[in-house]
């Protein structure tokens, strides 16, 4: 069963939590309780069988011909290759890929899945009604969520992106979405603002009730969403895995993950693998220039009010991370009072937590992060010395692991999750590649081509000829005209 983080919604199924995205007077779903998996039992498995075991203790009123469902996506061709997330030995440390499904990047592995979490949701929740979901996108969520739900029957999807705040790839590949049923919206702010607009959505008993009178209910695809978030947990297991068959970890030793963030579903997800007895060590959070967990993770105080930047790794460019919520829920010892003072509304989101709850934080996660130049460069050093090419937000997680290593010296076998491939950001690459100037590299579809020539790596199926396809109109509005936008849409 679930429950909020906040304390005021307890004894929910999994399909009510995976249904309603996000609690609605506030709050988040997490498990009442954490199962035991043992990875042992899941080797010699395919991807699709390690997360259909690793889903179902969750899933507890779905039925097991329906989780075999849902996990086929995982090899019915969606995804590259027989392996959808393959780890890449490099020496003393792996890159786990999760980047080989249709829109390169790593929210495909859960946005393949939840559609169909949420259609069997709403059939066990005896729910008559269409879905509307709403998702804020700093970059890689959009397109992911868009290419999971287009043409799905009684699923309408709209999806609010930060105008000039994403790459031109991630741009065009939400903009040239196929399906009757996707609708885009630049909005004239910055991720955070999207969010935060979408948030307060959900919380309005008067738009619901508007949308209710035309059979339409709230959903998300962020990960706010448990049905997001759960699918995500799966790769741990399977880099782990991995790490053994490589022999690279011995059997029932410990590993150290590091993870790129900005909303921390990705990382929370490894902490929840790490709950139910995954042998991993250290979970590493790595953060750009827009370093709110750094500092949270060195001070104790989480201090979203401060400047906002724009960097060549837009999905990390975010200072209320969503699902760190669940992790302070946890480090505190489930303390749902001291959740609702942390995120009570008047705060304008800058709280410190006591020092007992800050050392828990501390003694699960190191964080650190690396700002623009750090980034470049790493995807230069990396390439020179490992022939393995970086995108900016996998770049950012590389430089904190060099940094840990360094601090700490543990020579613990680390996996790198790498979020995306590095064509849906060429020009940047390009730029760590081999020096050129930005101005020469602000064609991003010479640049695709140009990467692909350096390299030798192949451009992903989802990103060629993106250029040439035909877009769809987009809408535009500024943060406080969301839900004006979404009235005006779906009820008239």
């Amino acid at each position: 069963m679930y429950e909020s983080t906040r304390g005021n919604l307890h004894g929910q199924t999994a399909s009510q939590a995976i249904t309603l995205g996000m609690v609605p007077n506030g709050g988040l779903f997490v498990p009442s309780a954490f199962p035991d998996l043992n990875w042992q039992d899941l080797e010699g498995l395919t991807y699709g069988e390690v997360a259909k075991r690793v889903m179902m203790p969750y899933l507890t009123d779905f039925s097991e011909e329906a989780v075999s469902q849902i996990v086929n996506v995982y090899s019915d061709g969606t995804f590259d290759g027989e392996d959808p997330a393959p780890l890449v030995s490099l020496g003393s440390f792996g890159v786990l890929e999760l980047w080989h499904g249709p829109t390169a990047a790593f929210k495909d592995m859960a946005l393949q899945v939840l559609p169909d979490l949420l259609r069997i949701s709403l059939k066990q929740f005896n729910r008559d009604e269409e879905v509307l979901i709403l998702v804020a996108t700093s970059g890689d969520t959009g397109k992911a969520a868009l290419e999971g739900f287009k043409d799905r029957k009684g699923m309408h999807i709209v999806v609010f992106y930060p105008e000039g705040g994403v790459s031109p790839v991630q741009e065009r590949q939400m903009t040239t979405t196929e399906g009757s049923n996707t609708h885009v919206v630049a909005v004239k702010g910055n991720f955070d603002q999207c969010q935060t607009a979408v948030k307060q959505i959900f919380g309005s008993d008067t738009l619901k009730a508007q949308l209710q009178e035309k059979q339409l209910i709230f959903s998300s695809a962020n990960s706010i969403n448990w049905g997001r978030l759960l699918p995500q947990i799966v790769y741990y297991y399977w880099a782990y895995l991995q790490a053994v068959k490589q022999g690279k970890v011995p059997s029932g030793g410990k590993m150290n993950v590091v993870v790129p963030t900005g909303n921390f579903g990705n990382l929370q997800a490894a902490y929840y693998a790490k709950r139910m007895g995954l042998p991993l060590d250290r979970i590493i959070c790595a953060s750009n220039s827009n370093n709110v967990l750094a500092d949270f993770f060195a001070s104790g105080v989480y201090e979203s009010q401060r400047a906002f930047y724009q960097t060549i790794s837009p999905s990390m460019d975010i200072l209320v991370s969503s699902n760190f919520e669940r992790f302070l829920y946890e480090m505190s010892g489930r303390d749902a009072e001291k959740i609702r003072t942390w995120y009570d509304s008047s705060r304008q989101g800058t709280f410190t937590v006591d020092p007992t709850t800050l050392k828990a934080c501390q003694d699960t996660v190191y964080a650190g992060w690396a700002n623009e130049e750090e980034t470049l460069e790493t995807i230069t050093r990396s390439y020179q010395t490992y022939q393995y090419v970086f995108d900016p937000h996998t770049a950012v997680a590389m430089k904190v692991y060099e940094d840990y290593r360094s601090e700490t010296k543990d020579q613990t076998f680390t996996v790198i999750a790498s979020t995306a491939s590095p064509f849906k950001f060429s020009s940047n690459v390009i730029r760590g590649l081999d020096g050129v100037n930005q101005e020469s590299c602000r064609d991003e579809w010479e640049a695709l081509k140009r990467l692909n020539q350096l390299t030798g790596w192949e451009i992903p199926k989802g990103l060629q000829g993106l250029e040439n396809k035909p877009e769809k109109t987009v809408s535009s509005c500024t943060p406080e005209g969301i839900a004006d936008l979404i009235q005006t849409m779906f009820v008239g």
